[in-house]
């Protein structure tokens, strides 16, 4: 994998995959910030829902248990966005769209107990996955493959690809 330079991560807009490659990008994706997948319920209302997830290189993959009401609509309706952000000064921040793959499975999704080590350390993260597996236990796998990838980082990528001058001047008559 090719990590974007300052001067191509500067050229290159908002929504294209390349981001991925960015150090924020991958920074951010093997972090133990929380992922906030926005999603349709089926209600038909917006939901928002902070998540474990881990990246395997291709897929950001986060895990729930059956029979989470999240599973049957990210069926119904696959598009998400997801946000992975830093909130420090000046805030970081990853943003993803997609489409969700969702499958059930009897047992622990792999990717979940990789989540779990990284954020809770090896010991504690085994335990809880220790904890939570046991005879009848099914998961759900929610993959999204980013089609779609912002990066901000409020010094060279600001929202709405303006530049520091015009995002400076926002907000002024």
């Amino acid at each position: 994998m090719h990590t974007l330079t300052r001067a191509e991560l500067a050229e290159l807009p908002q929504g294209d995959v390349r981001l991925l490659n960015s150090d924020l990008a991958q920074g951010l994706l093997t972090s133990t910030e929380l992922a906030r997948m926005a999603y349709v319920a089926a209600d038909g209302t917006p939901r928002v829902f902070p998540m474990l997830f881990h990246w395997t290189g291709h897929e950001v993959v986060l895990s729930t248990f059956v029979p989470a009401r999240k599973i049957e609509a990210l069926r119904t309706r696959p598009e998400v966005a997801i946000t992975i952000d830093a909130a420090e000064t000046p805030p970081r921040a990853l943003l993803l769209r997609g489409r969700a793959q969702v499958t059930e499975i009897d047992g622990i999704v792999p990717e979940y107990a990789l989540a779990m080590r990284r954020y809770a350390g090896a010991e504690q993260g085994a335990a809880i996955v220790a904890s939570v597996n046991g005879p009848g236990v099914r998961m759900a796998r929610i993959a999204v493959n980013p089609a779609w990838v912002g990066v901000l980082d409020f010094q060279t990528r600001f929202p709405g690809g303006a530049t520091a001058a015009e995002f400076a001047r926002r907000g002024r008559a």
